[in-house]
């Protein structure tokens, strides 16, 4: 490149579909093309119905803003959705028409897994390679990769459950057993991806800590398995309400160390699956409030848009 760098920023997650009549076609491109199941789509159908629509997009378009002000107006801030629009290419052209020279590539997810997360950068190749196709030069792109160990996102999902716990009653605020929660994988993929396990077992220990629970009173589970065939990792969260029970607890939080905004695994999954199934269980059911755009959590990501092998235009882009 020649001329000046200008840094970006680009915030890439899934997405969502637009509509209920959207849902067959989004579903669909998250399968890599296989159609789902008729039975499948009516059934996400309906728990897209129960939410109100996924309210992803919206949010990431909002932390992008609110990122982008954290950053003082210098840094140009996209988002970019893996399966729905916008697009990462969309993203991308957004932010070279705005000057960007060199992004930095952020997926929101904290901690990374080549295996599972690989789809992003191919998503970012492709984009790059559709632009120079166009004769337009593509912004060199630099991946954050794993950001689970920065501060501020620790303190960020500490402080939302120190936030939930305040809102407990006080003589029974020390006891509420802490549910830290990440997506289910099947067990053929988790096996494949130590690291990327390892990374959510170290989020979850670092949130504890900072959060001041002894160790007895949390525990790290999984949650929102999907409907293929196969072995999905334990203990799932809904394993684990009626054990909380019968040990005499009355209340139980959940508190997510993935996820990042509220989603269908957020407002479905949890506050409506979960809830019934601790319910079902006899305890009171709470969880913390998503990080959106909590701006201790809009600080974390300034702090990754800076980390100097983004900012240095002495790396290499990221493929």
């Amino acid at each position: 490149m020649t001329g000046q760098t200008r840094l970006g920023a680009l915030l890439m997650t899934y997405g969502s579909p637009t509509s209920l009549d959207d849902v067959a076609t989004y579903m669909t491109r998250v399968r890599g093309g296989r159609e789902p199941e008729p039975e499948l789509v009516t059934e996400f159908r309906r728990r897209y119905q129960v939410i109100g629509g996924s309210p992803l997009v919206a949010i990431t378009r909002a932390q992008a803003e609110a990122l982008e002000a954290a950053l003082g107006g210098e840094v140009p801030v996209a988002p970019g959705m893996r399966f729905s629009e916008p697009t990462v290419e969309q993203a991308l052209r957004d932010l070279a028409s705005r000057g960007v020279t060199r992004v930095a590539g952020i997926i929101l997810s904290p901690q990374y897994s080549p295996l599972i997360m690989g789809g992003y950068g191919r998503a970012v190749d492709a984009a790059r390679e559709a632009m120079a196709a166009d004769g337009a030069e593509p912004p060199e792109v630099v991946m954050a990769g794993a950001w689970h160990r920065e501060p501020g996102f620790i303190a960020a999902l500490a402080g939302r459950i120190a936030e939930s716990l305040a809102r407990v009653p006080a003589d029974e605020r020390d006891a509420v057993p802490v549910l830290l929660t990440a997506h289910s994988l099947p067990r053929r993929v988790a096996d494949q991806e130590p690291d990327y396990l390892t990374q959510l077992e170290e989020t979850a220990s670092a949130v504890a800590a900072a959060a001041g629970l002894d160790r007895e009173r949390w525990t790290f589970c999984w949650q929102s398995a999907g409907h293929e065939p196969g072995e999905w990792m334990k203990p799932d969260f809904a394993d684990l309400m009626p054990i909380l029970a019968a040990q005499g607890h009355r209340r139980v939080l959940v508190a997510p160390v993935q996820f990042l905004a509220d989603h269908l695994e957020i407002l479905y999954d949890i506050d409506i699956g979960a809830r019934e199934q601790a319910e079902a269980a006899g305890l009171s059911f709470s969880r913390i409030e998503s990080l959106n755009t909590d701006p201790r959590f809009i600080s974390a990501l300034k702090a990754v848009v800076r980390r100097p092998k983004m900012t240095s235009t002495s790396s290499p882009g990221a493929r």
